[in-house]
């Protein structure tokens, strides 16, 4: 299944899919569980990963908070979802700053994840 088809179908976007904020809508999907994921396996590391593991908590609602007020389109609200894209573009950018401090595979992965939804809500944010 296809978020960008899913959009794409809703009656008041009627076939005119935002390519860019769907793009965006899937990598905040993903980015909100890798950060989860990243978040789980730094409590498991020896090291203090508090900080960590709180950015990759705060991306993860954000991301989520993202995805879900970007796949409506009943009525758009565009200016929430333009406040919400930059919000994401913070969360992204802050705990891939973080992330990319650690020297393992998770860390490393979230920030590539991070880094990349960054640049595609930067990319929808161009749309409106």
């Amino acid at each position: 299944m296809s978020i960008a088809e899913m959009i794409k179908a809703h009656p008041d976007v009627a076939g005119n899919l935002n390519e860019p904020l769907a793009t965006a809508v899937r990598h905040a999907m993903f980015c909100a569980a890798i950060c989860n994921s990243c978040a789980d396996a730094c409590v498991a590391e020896e090291m203090d990963m508090r900080r960590c593991i709180r950015l990759c908590l705060d991306c993860s609602d954000v991301c989520t908070a993202t995805y879900r007020i970007a796949t409506r389109r009943t009525a758009s609200n565009e200016e929430l979802i333009q406040a919400t894209l930059r919000l994401c573009i913070q969360a992204c950018e802050t705990c891939a700053a973080e992330c990319e401090k650690h020297d393992n595979d998770h860390c490393r992965r979230c920030a590539q994840m991070c880094r990349e939804c960054a640049r595609d809500c930067r990319a929808a944010l161009e749309t409106f």
